[in-house]
């Protein structure tokens, strides 16, 4: 079996894998962890009461299956496709052949796809408040967003900015009621309700946004050192087109055991298409894919 992504789905599933002595591997492009490395503080995995930084928790994770015996190497594919029973994974490193395939390849930020958004991209323009925070240490900042990572990350910047802006285009924002909550009472913090950004301006870095009131149509510039980008994220599917069910969006469509539309292919994790994307649930997901594929193994490999 071949495992491909090191987030907590795919660590979860190697952990699985590993302890049901099944002849795995797990491939990882980056470093084990996924997302959960750019989280600053995880409030909501069971059992840790205090929260856990979202760095030792990926280094739990890692830690727990490589103690029973799970191969991570480094590895990037790009193609996969079937050969009778077996699957074939192809990348820059050659081919692998696998009986069973677990998909755990996660998710990244969206983009605003504005004008001076990729110019500005590492000079003020950022995805990730936990990284990039101490670089704005009494400073202006805006966020885009209203969703649970928007929230968290905010407050987040607040331990850095001197003021903090938060741009949603509601009139109310759909993160968890405690995260809205410490969003709200923050006094470093000011929500611009109805509002969208048109631009973010700047030569060799950020100095402006242009946003627009969307219930007046009215445009304005407002000044600042950092625009912080939170607004959803796309699956990392691209190279699976055509090749598994997905939807619009690209995530992909499971069945409840986690199969996908290609026999012996089953996925977990952010990728996946659903509800909510939290790490409890790609754990979850992680752990219900392998033993699906465990159980397709003893079935069509006896």
């Amino acid at each position: 079996m071949v495992i491909i992504g090191g987030g907590p789905a795919g660590l979860t599933a190697g952990l699985y894998a590993a302890r049901a002595r099944l002849d795995v591997v797990l491939l990882e492009r980056l470093s084990p962890g996924g997302q959960v490395l750019t989280t600053d503080m995880v409030e909501n995995w069971p059992g840790d009461v205090d929260g856990v930084s979202g760095f030792e928790l990926a280094d739990r994770m890692r830690d727990h299956a490589l103690k029973f015996g799970l191969k991570i190497q480094s590895a990037e594919i790009t193609k996969l496709s079937a050969d009778g029973k077996f699957k074939v994974l192809s990348g820059p490193d050659g081919e692998l052949r696998a009986k069973a395939v677990v998909l755990a390849v996660g998710a990244q930020p969206k983009k605003l796809d504005v004008p001076g958004e990729e110019l500005l991209i590492g000079k003020g323009v950022s995805y990730c408040g936990t990284c990039d925070g101490p670089f704005y240490r009494d400073q202006t900042v805006i966020c885009f967003g209203g969703g649970d990572t928007a929230a968290e990350e905010c407050v987040f910047l607040t331990r850095f900015a001197k003021k903090v802006y938060l741009a949603h285009r509601r009139d109310e924002l759909r993160a968890a009621g405690i995260l809205a909550e410490r969003v709200m009472n923050n006094p470093k913090i000011e929500v611009l309700w109805s509002q969208a950004p048109l631009e973010i301006k700047g030569e060799a870095k950020v100095e402006a946004v242009r946003l627009k009131k969307l219930k007046t149509d009215e445009e304005y510039d407002l000044p600042c050192d950092g625009a912080f980008v939170f607004v959803g994220t796309s699956p990392n599917t691209e190279f699976l087109r055509g090749v598994v069910d997905m939807d619009r969006q690209g995530f992909i469509i499971c069945d409840r055991d986690q199969h996908t539309s290609m026999n012996g292919v089953f996925a977990a994790g952010d990728c996946c298409s659903k509800l909510l994307r939290q790490i409890v649930v790609a754990a979850g997901e992680g752990a219900l894919a392998t033993y699906a594929a465990q159980r397709y193994l003893e079935e069509v490999h006896e």
